[in-house]
């Protein structure tokens, strides 16, 4: 009969504690959190120097690369996809044309002054300008450092803007503009729960 491949070896004495080495006594809480908040700082910046490396944003592009979401976000998913539209140009903005438009005018169908960029549409518009001086006075920019992506009022003050001009409306969606549940505009209530687009039934079928 074979014998066991460890023979008589035994691993009694490893059972008395007082052979064991001391365990090492742990760092301070202080230092274990600070090496945490550096390992995960370092930890995102090598996640968004690979995403960079990896899926580049295309050269028009111009927000930085977040791995939390955006304030904006917040707001109902209707006017969040408006805004999420224009930042990435992928918009019913007349100067964000798809695969489907690219030989349509860029100019603004409303005003007609310049393109209708998602700085025009906000900023410029002479066609939105009641709206603009009521509702946003003091925003000058929409770029990557505007205050506005980190400011919560100026946010809904933008929504309120979008809702109340129609900008970025998929252009066959109302037949004429129907009056908005607040959940298209403000955030999301915690008890309701979301409904398609919209955070509530709309007003009328689309």
């Amino acid at each position: 009969m074979a014998r066991p491949i460890l023979g008589s070896l035994s691993f009694a004495p490893l059972a008395n504690a007082t052979l064991l080495p001391e365990q090492a006594a742990l760092p301070p809480h202080d230092t274990m959190a600070n090496a945490y908040r550096a390992l995960k700082g370092r930890t995102r910046l090598l996640l968004l120097e690979e995403w960079k490396r990896l899926a580049p944003p295309p050269p028009y592009y111009i927000f930085p690369l977040s791995l939390v979401p955006h304030p904006f976000m917040g707001l109902g998913k209707f006017m969040a996809g408006r805004i999420h539209q224009r930042r990435a140009q992928k918009s019913y903005l007349a100067a964000h044309p798809s695969w489907s438009s690219l030989d349509d005018p860029k100019h603004c169908p409303r005003c007609g002054e310049e393109e209708e960029t998602f700085s025009h549409a906000i900023l410029r518009c002479q066609s939105t300008s009641f709206h603009r001086e009521r509702l946003l006075q003091g925003l000058t920019s929409v770029g990557p450092d505007s205050p506005l992506w980190t400011n919560k009022n100026l946010l809904l003050a933008l929504a309120t803007f979008i809702r109340a001009t129609a900008t970025n409306y998929p252009p066959d969606m109302f037949p004429s503009l129907p009056s908005s549940p607040a959940s298209m505009v403000f955030p999301s209530s915690r008890i309701s729960r979301p409904m398609g687009l919209f955070s509530s039934p709309p007003t009328r079928a689309i």
